[in-house]
This record gives structure tokens, C-alpha cells and sequence, in this order.
């Protein structure tokens, strides 16, 4: 019984309630944690630790590894016997074409040099989306004048295709560089932007009161409670805007750029040179992958939790 309910059976009661034993003091859980047993280690697996890999995972290479064998399968057969059954492979290159090609190209560092300044431009452009479409985002998602004050303007805008920015990002920018940056920018802001906002108003009400009832203020809700409940869709908007990216940068590369892995596709299409058109090609596929891969991997170092909740959505 508490010290404040004794006063008031003394105060109320002419006879005083009977001693109560003392309190049963609850371990804290600290000290219940360090009182359990020693858990017991888990038998090692059988066989040696490569052995172990294949086992969880070999599957999964395997099946990845079949499917791109299958596409590189139907490219050597389609173009080696001529296939023309209304798409016609008459005038594609084989594989081994294209894999002469590749060294072909690299005999001189102007491939290497056209790659270079893609990657670049990608980097520059979609870490400048990122910095201003997460923050605007944030800003859009949590506060309504934000809201009221922005995204009018920004749906307005949104609409407009990247490529439709060329012309207009040639006369606003004095740089041919610039512009194609910027156009980069503008394909990889609006689905980082709207994922931001979707992420932000999707976190959970109760969570936010919670951190208020806990004496949290806005910045400690920002950081603690609104980001972390927003990274998975944040990271949803980085991968798509990643993709648009690709796609905005090589139509500008190959519209007004003079160097750059589109650049380098559309002057191979004018020199009517097709392995160098297909080794474009695979270039940038191979280019996004990476770039893909690497925001997945970011997103997986950020937000280790979504690994304990993965087997529970996936798909078997």
C-alpha cells in the first residue's frame, strides 16, 4: 500500500488498517536478463561453412543465373539463325559481335571517358534530388502550411516529362553541363518527393503521441520517430527515382550532350555501327543495376529491422 493511501485510511478510518508487508521490490529487467541461464549455443552446422552457403542460397543463384542465361540464349539463337517472324533479328548483332566490340571500344579511353561523365552526372543530379525532395517531402508530409504552400505548385509541375525540360533548361542554364544535370535532377525529384510525403503521413498517430506524452519535441519527433517510420517508403522513392534518373539522363545525353554513355549510343545509331548501339545498351542496364544495387544495399544497412519482418510478407 502507498505512503498517500495509508494517510488517507488514517484520516477516514478510526481504526488504522494493519500493517501491510513491505512491498515486493520487482527485479529490474537488467538484472532479470543477467539472471537467466546461459542460453545454449547452437550445434554447429554440418559440413564446411561453403557447404552451408549453397545450401541457403545456392537456389536463389541458381534460378538468377538460369534466367539470364535464357535471354543471353534467345539472343544467340535469334540473331545467329535469323529469326524474322514479324520482329525480325536480321540486322542485330550476335553476342560474340558485341563482345568484340567491348574490346574493341576499350583499345582507347573514350568509352571509359563517356561512362566517367555519366556516372557523374547521375551522382550530382540524384544526390541533389535526394537532399531537396527528402526535406521537401518531410516538410510537405508533417506540416499543412508546407503542404498548402508547396504542393500546388509541385503537382502543377509534376505532370511535365523530364525530357520536355530540355529546351527550356538550355535557355535557363548558361552551361551545357548544367542543364543536363539538371534535368536528371528533375526526373529522380518527384518520386523521391512523393514517397517522402506518403511515408510521412502513413506513420503511426499513436507513436506520434506517444513521443509527445514522453516529452519528445518536434525536432525529436523528426529524428526518432517521423524518419525512421518514413525510411522504407523514402527508400522506395530512391530506387524509382534512380531508374527515371537513367532515363532522363540518357535522353538528355543523347538530345544536347556532346559526351556520356547516351551520347555514346545515339552517335553509334548515327554511324549505323549496331554493336556499338546494343554495347550501349547493356551498358547502361548494367550501370542502373549497380546504382539500384547499391540503394537497396543502403537501405538494408539503415533499416535492419525490415530483415525480422520480411519472412512475414514474402512471398514463398
Amino acid at each position: 500500500m502507498s505512503t498517500a493511501m495509508r494517510r488517507l485510511f488514517e484520516e477516514v478510518s478510526p481504526e488504522h488498517p494493519p500493517d501491510m508487508p513491505a512491498a515486493i521490490a520487482l527485479p529490474r529487467a537488467a538484472d532479470a536478463v543477467r539472471a537467466l541461464p546461459p542460453a545454449v549455443a547452437a550445434p554447429p552446422a554440418a559440413g564446411s561453412p561453403l557447404a552451408a552457403w549453397l545450401r541457403a542460397h545456392g537456389a536463389v543463384y541458381l534460378m538468377s543465373a538460369a534466367s539470364l542465361l535464357g535471354v543471353l540464349l534467345f539472343w544467340h539463337l535469334a540473331t545467329t539463325y535469323r529469326w524474322d517472324f514479324y520482329i525480325r533479328f536480321t540486322n542485330i548483332p550476335t553476342p560474340l559481335e558485341v563482345l568484340e566490340k567491348v574490346v574493341q571500344v576499350n583499345q582507347n579511353g573514350k568509352f571509359i571517358t563517356n561512362i566517367g561523365m555519366s556516372l557523374r552526372r547521375i551522382f550530382i543530379g540524384f544526390a541533389a534530388a535526394t537532399v531537396v525532395g527528402v526535406a521537401m517531402g518531410l516538410a510537405i508530409g508533417r506540416y499543412r502550411f508546407a503542404r498548402h504552400l508547396l504542393f500546388p505548385a509541385l503537382e502543377a509541375l509534376r505532370p511535365i516529362p523530364a525530357i520536355a525540360w530540355v529546351p527550356i533548361s538550355i535557355m535557363l542554364w548558361p552551361d551545357n553541363e548544367v542543364s543536363i544535370v539538371f534535368i536528371t535532377f528533375i526526373g529522380a525529384f518527384f518520386p523521391i518527393l512523393l514517397n517522402t510525403v506518403s511515408g510521412v503521413q502513413s506513420v503511426d498517430a499513436v507513436l506520434l503521441r506517444a513521443g509527445q506524452c514522453l516529452g519528445a519535441k518536434e525536432r525529436q519527433l523528426m529524428r526518432h520517430v517521423v524518419l525512421p517510420g518514413a525510411a522504407p517508403q523514402i527508400f522506395t522513392g530512391l530506387a524509382v527515382g534512380m531508374g527515371v534518373a537513367w532515363v532522363s539522363l540518357i535522353a538528355a545525353e543523347m538530345i544536347s550532350g556532346q559526351f556520356g554513355i547516351g551520347y555514346f549510343t545515339w552517335e553509334a545509331y548515327s554511324l549505323i555501327s549496331y554493336a556499338e548501339i546494343v554495347l550501349g545498351m547493356i551498358t547502361i542496364g548494367l550501370l542502373g543495376l549497380v546504382c539500384s544495387g547499391l540503394i537497396r544495399l543502403a537501405g538494408k544497412t539503415l533499416m535492419p529491422w525490415l530483415d525480422y519482418a520480411a519472412p512475414q510478407g514474402s512471398a514463398r
